[in-house]
């Protein structure tokens, strides 16, 4: 209490001195000071602490007091003394001189859309914020739209970024040339010398206080004139400990709820630090050291500190010093110079001694909040002022080693760091080179890289095994210096300096000393005998290489731009290869091998025993560095510069061809003991994202070293290497093999099938630039051709299948339109890209980038397709393109000895296919290879002047016999012996086309020998003939297949006739039924003309006759007739709250306890829907089945607590045929058969007796409650009419059990209480249900334009029909005074009676609900009459007449009475007068609230339209009631309706008539409903009108881009959080609402239960269910009750039809409307729950996220 006290002084002490406290004379007073300094220091000492942190709250801001105490007795004299005038008028005298920037500057928000040109920026960095991008050329370009993490720049104006179109229109420059001026000399003399020491002394002041590392101690000249002992204890973030169990410690810690622990920890985590107790010394202590107890346990402690109350209101006075620093610069360019003058001016220590360099270097011992408030002053000062910029840049270069050792200790994000801001600076190509130049930072960069990793093995590679949980920490963290790495190379240099030259050398030695820790890096040997204990660590290797994998090819192209660095680069590439080389321990067993009459020298090496590695980046650079030797033809050109001849081709190829050996064997099954991390080594060393320097660039090496060789030695060594040289060196080896191990035979056969496809690639693969003769373009296109032969595929996915260069883009916008076409996506699905058939020609089966999987879909995508075309099923392998000079060798592979002998082998021993030593698959690739080898040939002779410049002579070497060891036939004599073979049907076509080639390329060698002028037609004639036959053979077996088909047929229909002769009587009986159905169905028409037309209500009504309802149980299968006294069947239903129809959104829940349901008011706030998915049980069944489905679920909680897609507990179930969410059963009831009888009484008369019943029930009910009854003799009850007569129940006992079952339900769900069999409201809801529901989908036939009968699936039918007969029948369940009580109430709103209280008025009641109620309650107040007149169609046509009267006047008085300017008026139809009448009637019962109207069209206009919608429902009503069959006009869409509706009700088309004819008896009711108060109070504004027809709710309107919708998340603040961004903005697309979703700060308690926003708004939004558009994730979330939910594809979707879920690929989003309304439609037929629960059962994670948290 003393504190409070205490308080309230020190603020009453401070308003009497902001009363005397002057501003301008303070300034004044500093001025005159002789040291300023000091004198500013003594102010601050004595205000700063009687204004900041006065109480428990510090240290998180203390509200709005502390704002303007702190602007009008801090900051105010400071302007003052600035600007030497009155603050606003200097400020804005100051932006008027200033000139703006031509940079924008703009510095995002989290979430806020960023848009990149993906054609004119120089970087994928480069951003645009969403105004300038609107303003410039790049809207009409390709671009990517992302969201900004936060803390970034628009990058608008700054013209390194873009390579056209810097400026957008607001940011153009004007052409005085302002580059060149200094903005200080713009500003007065006097403001630079005052700006100079303000600034520099509050900056000094600022960064003093947030080094400050004492906790009761202030720096000199700023100690308080009184301490005392007031301290906070403050607790400060870390990114180790969790959200939990910070919120547990600080319960325990200073005894706080909850609510406020998540709040201090929502603070903590935002602003980085957060007071949690305020007090003495010693109650601090206290906290400190049970925080620091508590979470000490696992990991290192929360950081806690005990601090004086002074030094924290300093601290944060620091904080909005610097904030007033950063506004103030912002109005003058000269300002903000002078504060980046003062910021980087050295101080007296040297080095490192400017205030930007203390902070920079103390960046990591700062919390967060202060982190980001100096960083976005560097970001509006530094960084904004080109000069200094530069500056700042050199000092962080300068500086980038300890900012990192800082960084990689330190424990928060990066967007947190200081060094994060490389982005801004090494981005910039100009800063970059000068910084490379200046600062050596590539070297720097990746010195600072490699000494983080110290982890090395003895041959000093990198070593990741045993990694230590801090160690991967630390090694995830210095990743971020390649992303540095990359940005300074991200844009090449286009004109090279000497010293550029020198420094990237320099620098790509460091890195070439990075390669060489990582060449050999995790190697691995082959498990024999038993399978590995340990997986190994792969994971971080990989990492490396795939973070790396941009800068190799990056460093790539900068040589590539200068002969001279690609020169030197390779020279030292290669001698950093000589020194991997040199390590490697298998020179000691030289071997020399001989094969096909050649022999070579090599050594002893096995990939299957010895010691290999996946990882080979010098290798790998090498060979990219040779590529581009070849492309600029540098080797052809200065050869003597190149130290080409000591290269030893056998060592440049052994390393890479033991990489892919050992994929072979893997592949083999030869590793399968080394389990899953080589696989998935295999995986990535494939997969896209590593393969461009991984994969390809092995083929490339082997390639080059293949160009370098002897063809023979090369394949010779290759056949050592996979272990084969013995089965192709030695005649007998095969046979010993067969008799051999079976795993053998299967592992050598998979090992030269994949060989042969290494030699396929090694001379196949040309579409490397420089390899072959090709462009990057020939390259992309391939790819996609050959993605695109395995199946169409959508935009993604191709993408995906194409490895990014640096800026992220594939190349494949440039090509994809020239080979594919475009298939636009359904309201499903996605658009997809299909091969042109152009160039399905171009398909090589042995593409390189192709899987197992994909090659086998491939092969058979392209044989069907070749099948449907009606070709023939070869697939040859496509033209190649030239190779290049110094590849050029590389053809003769194709022709070489050991090649022919391989070729040779494989084709003798498919000869003889007695033993399993070969298989198809290898068959299939020698006939590829002898493919290609013809095609080579050919293409050599149609290029070639004369026979003697072929080279290439393949097919005389096919001609020639083998020789020894394999004495066979020749190649040539082999492969015709194998053509007709019939093991090898499907390998025919390609051997014909192969002995075709040979043909042709006789015939044009035999030409170009005799003469040199050749015509091409003669070449056809073998050719020809070859077709010729194959037609002829081709169309003899499709003759065969025929016959074979038709004999096939016959036999069949032969045992048909046989089948239906012995079962004769079976097939007669159901052949008559059928005749007897076909002949019902024609002669129906004619008969319903000789009737006048179908009525479903009243005397007259057709249908309802006497029909047998046979209904199938789905559990047990038995067929059983629905019958009242029967065994009860049941339908599976679900009922749910619904607001669909809501016409009040605003309207609360209603009280379930005191909820009065009679009578449900117009606005439709609340429903109760039921829906079924149609599918028909016994109770008794379904209840057995229910009974399981609880015994095992509470069987399952027992063992896990995995939850289910439905809720046991409040009854729901899945439907045990189609798995549709249930959460009751419907009884099947079957039809009521009333007796037509032949009086009718009139209105009259039906009023009179209606009366009368009901005076007798007034006083029967009053007798039981044991009133006097002396005024009872005088009242007449009607003869017949017993008041105590209990009717015969007319159901069966299982039948009563269900309808109270159901009753219930609906009960339960609709008031949300448990039920109670004895509430009288029980009944109410059952028929609410069922009026709401018919509503539901009366609306939903109007909103999607079906016809009102006839178009309802047959699920929804029965529903209906047993909705509207379990209302009639649902009376006998309850106690009959209960539904005679709401049959009175129900008819006194119709006809005032004088004994009914607080009827309500006529405008609050929804007259369809009354009429369903009525008609439904009427039943047990008939069931009473035993006068045997049967008079209740009568009473349900008189109600229906009384109500349709009640719902004109209702629609009358809503009516908006704008006049129509139509000249209608002139001969005004009856209905017209009519109404006009009636609308003065009542304008005369309520003394003119209504305005008058004269024209009557308009009013009938009005009328006819209200109605319609109300008669529709009461039309489907009574058929379903009364199952009367529709008339035929209602059941098409057209014109007609109105009349068949009237006359299908038996209502008078002109619905007027019914008051006409009837006005002296309903005039007094109408007096009656006017003279309510409530009307005329409504009428006057005091209530919300309803207005008829009700319109159909819609979902909300969205954008048609979405950029718009990112843009309006991102200036959503979160409601709680005082202005702080919300992380998961999600819209509410029912209302339109915003909510800040996913987060600690805006759960509120729901049911005793924290919830998040999403949750808690979808129970005031839509009873529970919500349909939400999460905006940063572009996704729909549903939401059904607190445990239920699924995410469903967005309505946005790009140029290519595809969605984009969690915007990764940021091409711009457009709304698709038909997928919108797709949405909008499942809401309106109310099955977003359904959907919900088809999606939990279909993925079982979605089931175990908390959704109420959302």
């Amino acid at each position: 209490m003393a504190a409070a006290e205490s308080d309230r002084d020190l603020s009453s002490a401070l308003c009497s001195e902001f009363l005397n406290f002057s501003a301008k004379d303070t300034a004044a007073r500093w001025q005159q000071a002789p040291e300023l300094q000091a004198e500013l220091y003594q102010h601050l000492a004595v205000y700063v602490p009687r204004i900041f942190c006065l109480g428990p709250s510090g240290g998180g801001g203390g509200g709005q007091r502390e704002e303007l105490a702190c602007q009008l007795l801090l900051l105010a004299p400071l302007e003052w003394l600035l600007l030497g005038a009155e603050p606003s008028a200097g400020l804005a005298q100051l932006q008027e001189n200033n000139q703006p920037s031509l940079l924008c500057g703009h510095v995002f928000k989290v979430g806020e859309p960023t848009y990149s040109c993906r054609e004119c920026a120089a970087d994928p960095t480069c951003v645009l914020c969403m105004q300038c991008f609107l303003g410039s050329v790049h809207k009409e370009h390709r671009y990517r739209m992302t969201t900004s993490g936060g803390g970034g720049f628009c990058d608008c104006g700054d013209t390194e970024a873009w390579k056209k179109g810097p400026y957008c229109h607001k940011h153009e420059p004007n052409n005085r040339d302002t580059s060149q001026e200094d903005p200080v000399a713009q500003l007065p003399a006097d403001m630079v010398v005052r700006s100079y020491s303000i600034f520099s002394i509050i900056l000094k002041y600022a960064v003093d206080m947030l080094t400050w590392e004492q906790e009761d101690q202030l720096p000199a000249g700023l100690e308080p004139p009184e301490k005392g002992d007031t301290y906070y204890c403050m607790l400060f973030n870390d990114e180790v400990h969790t959200y939990e169990q910070v919120i547990y410690t600080l319960q325990k810690a200073v005894n706080c709820s909850q609510k406020e622990a998540v709040s201090f920890a929502t603070t903590v985590d935002r602003d980085g630090r957060k007071s949690v107790r305020f007090g003495d010394f010693q109650f601090c202590e206290q906290a400190k050291s049970v925080i620091v107890r508590n979470t000490s346990r696992q990991s290192k402690p929360l950081r806690v500190q005990v601090m004086h109350s002074s030094v924290v209101a300093h601290q944060c006075f620091a904080l909005k010093a610097l904030g007033w620093l950063g506004q103030i610069i912002q109005y003058s360019d000269g300002l903000r110079r002078v504060l980046c003058q003062v910021g980087l001016q050295k101080g007296p220590e040297g080095e490192n001694s400017s205030l930007v360099d203390t902070l920079m270097l103390c960046d990591s011992k700062m919390w967060k909040g202060a982190r980001n408030v100096y960083h976005q002053l560097l970001m509006n000062s530094l960084l904004m002022d080109l000069k200094y910029k530069k500056l700042f840049a050199i000092q962080f270069a300068k500086n980038y080693e300890r900012l990192q050792s800082d960084y990689v200790k330190d424990d928060h994000d990066r967007e947190f760091s200081i060094t994060d801001l490389s982005v801004q600076m090494f981005t910039v190509p100009s800063l970059a080179r000068m910084l490379m130049v200046e600062e050596n930072l590539m070297t720097t960069i990746i010195r600072t890289f490699v000494d983080h990793l110290r982890h090395r093995d003895l041959q000093g590679r990198f070593q990741f095994d045993r990694y230590t949980a801090q160690q991967a920490f630390k090694f995830r963290r210095v990743q971020s210096l390649i992303g540095d790495l990359k940005y300074v190379l991200i844009s090449r240099p286009a004109e090279w300096s000497e010293q550029l030259r020198e420094k990237f050398l320099e620098g790509l030695d460091a890195f070439l000393e990075l390669l060489k820790c990582m060449q050999g890096m995790d190697p691995v040997v082959r498990q024999v005998g038993q399978h590995i204990e340990m997986e190994p660590e792969w994971e971080a290797a990989f990492t490396l290489q795939m973070k790396l994998t941009h800068i190799i090819s990056m460093i790539q192209e900068w040589c590539a731009t200068d002969e001279c660095v690609l020169i030197e680069a390779y020279k030292k590439c290669l001698c950093a290869l000589g020194q991997c080389h040199s390590g490697l321990p298998d020179g000691e067993q030289p071997i020399s091998l001989s094969l096909a009459g050649h022999s070579v020298e090599t050594f002893r090496y096995q990939v299957s025993q010895d010691k290999v590695s996946i990882h080979l980046p010098v290798c790998r650079l090498l060979a990219g560095l040779h590529v581009l030797l070849s492309k600029t033809e540098l080797a052809s050109r200065f050869p003597e510069q190149l130290p080409l001849g000591e290269l030893s081709p056998p060592l440049l190829i052994e390393l890479p061809l033991r990489c892919l050996v050992l994929c072979a064997q893997v592949h083999a099954g030869m590793w399968r003991r080394n389990g899953f991390s080589l696989i998935n080594q295999i995986y990535y060393y494939h997969n896209v994202k590593c393969r461009v320097e991984m994969f390809d660039k092995d083929v490339i090496m082997l390639q080059a070293g293949a160009s370098m060789m002897d063809p023979n030695h090369f394949l010779m060594i290759v056949l050592s290497r996979f272990e084969l040289f013995h089965i192709f060196s030695s005649a007998d080896c095969r046979k010993r093999y067969r008799d051999g191990n079976k795993d053998v035979v299967q592992q050598n056969n998979t090992l030269i099938e994949e060989m042969l496809h290494l030699i396929i690639m090694v001379v196949g693969e040309r579409f490397v630039a420089g390899v072959g003769q090709v462009e990057p373009f020939d390259e992309v296109r391939r790819e996609i051709i050959h993605q695109l032969s395995i199946r169409p595929m959508a935009h993604s996915e191709l993408v995906k299948a194409l490895p990014e260069n640096e800026n992220k883009e594939t190349g494949l916008e440039r090509v994809i339109d020239s080979v594919a076409s475009f298939r636009k996506p359904g309201v499903t699905g996605r658009g997809l890209y299909e091969l042109r058939a152009e160039w399905t020609k171009h398909f090589n089966l042995y593409f390189h980038h192709y899987s197992r999987a994909d090659q086998s879909k491939a092969e058979e995508a392209q044989r069907k397709l070749r099948r449907q075309n009606g070709d023939d099923s070869a697939l040859p392998p496509p033209a190649l393109p030239p190779l290049c000079p110094l590849f050029a060798s590389l053809v003769n592979l194709l022709q070489c000895d050991v090649l022919l002998a391989v070729e040779g082998a494989v084709l003798q021993w498919a000869v003889e296919p007695s033993g399993g030593g070969w298989t198809e698959s290898m068959l299939q690739r020698v006939l590829h290879l002898v493919g290609m080898a013809l095609l080579e040939e050919q293409q050599q002779l149609e290029n070639s002047s004369g026979d003697d410049d072929v080279t290439f002579n393949y097919t005389s070497k096919i001609t020639r016999p083998g020789e020894a060891p394999s004495t066979s036939g020749s190649v040539l004599a082999l492969l015709e012996s194998l053509q007709n073979a019939p093991h090898l049907e499907v390998h025919k076509d390609m051997i014909t086309w192969i002995l075709k080639m040979v043909a042709n390329i006789k015939t044009m060698r035999e030409r170009s020998s005799c003469s040199s002028t050749v015509s091409t037609s003669q070449g056809q004639g073998p050719e020809e003939t070859v077709r010729d036959k194959d037609k002829a053979e081709r169309k003899r077996k499709a003759e065969m297949a025929r016959l074979r088909r038709e004999k096939i047929m016959a036999q069949m229909s032969e045992m048909q006739k046989h089948f239906i002769n012995e079962n004769k009587e079976l097939f007669q009986q159901s052949l008559e039924e059928l005749e007897a159905s076909t002949s019902a169905a024609p002669h129906s028409p004619p008969g319903a003309e000789v009737c006048v037309s179908e009525v479903c209500v009243g005397p007259r009504r057709s249908g309802g006759g006497d029909r047998r309802q046979l209904v199938t149980c789905i559990l047990c299968q038995e067929e059983q007739e629905v019958r009242g006294q029967g065994r009860a069947m049941v339908l599976a239903a679900f009922v749910q709250r619904s607001t669909v129809l809501s016409k009040n959104r605003g309207r609360a829940p209603p009280n379930p306890e005191h909820h009065d349901a009679l009578f449900m008011h117009p606005d439709l706030a609340f429903g109760t829907h039921t829906a079924s998915c149609g599918h028909i049980m016994h109770a008794t069944c379904w209840q057995r089945y229910f009974e399981a489905v609880q015994l095992k679920e509470q069987r399952r909680q027992q063992r896990l607590r995995v939850h289910t897609s439905y809720d046991v507990e409040n009854g729901e179930f899945l439907c045990p045929l189609c798995e549709c969410l249930s959460n009751t059963v419907i009884p099947l009831l079957p039809h009521t058969h009333t007796l037509h009888s032949a009086d009718h009484p009139s209105l009259e008369a039906w009023l009179q007796s209606t009366n009368q019943q009901i005076a007798a029930l007034h006083a029967a009910h009053r007798k039981s409650d044991g009133e006097a009854a002396a005024d009872r003799e005088d009242l007449a009850a009607p003869e017949g009419f017993r008041v105590d007569f209990i009717p015969p129940n007319p159901f069966s006992s299982s039948v009563r059990e269900m309808i109270t079952t159901f009753s219930t339900a609906t009960y339960k769900v609709g008031l949300k209480l448990n039920p109670n069999e004895q509430d009288p409201r029980v009944p109410v809801m059952s028929w609410a249900s069922c009026a709401y529901t018919m509503q539901a989908i009366e609306r939903l036939l109007v909103d999607e334009d079906k016809p009102l009968f006839g178009s309802l699936p047959c699920r929804q039918d029965d529903c209906l029909s047993s909705l509207a007969r379990f209302g009639s029948a649902c009376w006998t369940a309850a106690p009959p005074s209960t539904t005679h009580t709401h049959f009175i109430r129900l008819f006194a709103a119709l006809v005032p009676d004088s004994q009914v209280e607080n009827t309500p008025c006529i405008l609050d009641v929804d007259m369809f609900h009354l009429l369903v109620y009525s008609v439904l309650a009427y039943n047990s107040v008939h069931c009473l009459d035993q006068s045997g007149r049967a008079v209740v169609d009568s009473a349900h046509l008189h109600l229906l007449h009384l109500i349709t009267v009640a719902h004109l006047v209702q629609i009358l008085l809503t009516s908006t009475t704008e006049e129509v300017s139509m000249d209608q008026d002139s001969g005004g139809s009856e209905e017209e007068e009519l109404t006009c009448l009636l609308y003065n009637t009542l304008r005369k019962h309520l003394c003119s609230v209504l305005p008058e109207v004269s024209s009557g069209w308009h009013l009938w206009r009005c009328v006819k339209a209200g109605v319609l919608p109300f008669l529709r429902a009461a039309a489907l009503f009574f058929h379903h009631l009364n199952s009367a069959p529709p008339p035929a006009e209602l059941q098409v869409a057209g014109p007609g309706q109105w009349e068949a509706l009237c006359s299908y009700l038996s209502l008078p088309c002109n619905l007027l008539q019914l008051y006409q004819s009837k006005h002296t008896l309903l005039e007094p009711l109408l007096q009656g409903w006017c003279c309510h108060p409530a009307v005329k109070q409504t009428l006057q504004g005091g209530g919300v009108i309803i207005r008829f027809p009700r319109e159909s709710n819609r979902l909300i309107d969205l954008p048609d881009d979405y950029s718009a919708l990112i843009n309006q998340a991102s200036s959503f603040t979160c409601p709680r959080s005082g202005g702080d961004k919300s992380r998961a903005p999600t819209l509410c697309l029912v209302c339109g609402c915003m909510l800040c979703s996913q987060s600690y700060c805006c759960q509120t308690e729901l049911d005793g239960e924290d919830v998040g926003a999403c949750t808690a708004h979808t129970f005031t939004c839509g009873a529970g269910l919500g349909i939400f558009l999460r905006v940063r994730e572009s996704q729909v979330l549903f939401l059904a009750g607190k445990t239920k939910g699924c995410f469903y594809p967005p309505p946005y979707l790009d140029d290519y039809g595809e969605t984009d879920q969690g915007l990764r690929r940021g091409n711009p989003l457009h709304l698709c409307p038909e997928r919108y309304r797709k949405i909008q439609r499942l809401w309106r037929q109310h099955g977003v729950t359904e959907e919900i629960g088809h999606a939990q059962e279909a993925n079982q994670t979605l089931v175990g996220i908390d959704w109420q948290h959302l």
